[in-house]
């Protein structure tokens, strides 16, 4: 990464602190962090001590863990974002008729970003909320946002990225992901079976404003011992298209952030 002459590097590493905690590591000793991060122990001493003033971090004798400070960071963005409020109805519509849960993401790096989530039953290992990341290459919602990408970002992103086998089924060849994501640009939605989490489907499409630009993804997904392919595409996608048309006319001309 190209780092400008504005760059701050306090802050890169105040925030590599804060992204070193995690669902499977909610406390850390001052050594763990710095492992982490790749920082020194000294460094990571005095950014934890910054952080504990500022309310983000707390400490219990050798070990620190995250405060619900920390939750003000994403809220920010989150109040800025119109677009999960005037989903929700009309993801939670998807849901009661369906019985599956719904889901709004958007692309951040080579992540999709949960902004917005109706859930029915848990089908899923992995804990999904506000604010949870999953692999864009993997996800039907990720594909649906690369899809909308211009090509030549789209591009920077295939050649950067990992594609690790997160299942039997995981696309792992860059040259085949191109093909999915041209398709997915032809069609206007993506279906993604098994291959973010077996036993998990999943479809989507884009959100999109007034201006066609694509704003965001929503999705419906299931178990697939409750759903095959056949009945996501020939019952699910004609309402989950009426629902992204819905929340684009809702969006109007709001923008991405």
């Amino acid at each position: 990464m190209e780092i400008k002459a504005d760059h701050v590097r306090a802050l890169e590493r105040g925030l590599a602190v804060i992204n070193a905690f995690s669902a499977d590591h909610q406390r850390l000793t001052l050594s763990e962090v710095a492992r982490r991060t790749g920082l020194t122990r000294a460094t990571a001493r005095r950014l934890l001590h910054t952080l504990v003033n500022l309310g983000y971090v707390e400490q219990q004798n050798n070990s620190f863990g995250l405060l619900p400070k920390v939750l003000d960071l994403g809220y920010s963005y989150l109040s800025a974002l119109r677009l999960p409020d005037l989903a929700v109805p009309i993801m939670e519509e998807l849901v009661v008729r369906f019985r599956e849960s719904s889901s709004m993401a958007v692309l951040d790096g080579h992540d999709i970003v949960y902004v917005a989530r109706v859930p029915t039953t848990r089908i899923m290992t992995i804990a999904l909320a506000l604010g949870s990341r999953l692999p864009a290459y993997a996800t039907s919602m990720g594909r649906v946002l690369l899809a909308g990408l211009p090509r030549r970002d789209f591009d920077r992103y295939r050649g950067e990225v990992v594609l690790k086998p997160l299942t039997s089924r995981t696309v792992t060849s860059k040259t085949r992901l191109r093909e999915i994501i041209d398709e997915t640009r032809e069609k206007g939605w993506c279906l993604v079976d098994q291959e973010l989490e077996e036993g998990v489907r999943s479809i989507a499409a884009p959100v999109a404003n007034s201006h066609g630009q694509v704003l965001a993804a929503l999705n419906v997904s299931c178990h697939a011992s409750r759903s095959t392919v056949e009945q996501m595409i020939d019952e699910y996608l004609p309402k989950l298209l009426d629902a992204t048309a819905a929340i684009g006319k809702r969006a109007g001309s709001l923008v991405r952030t």
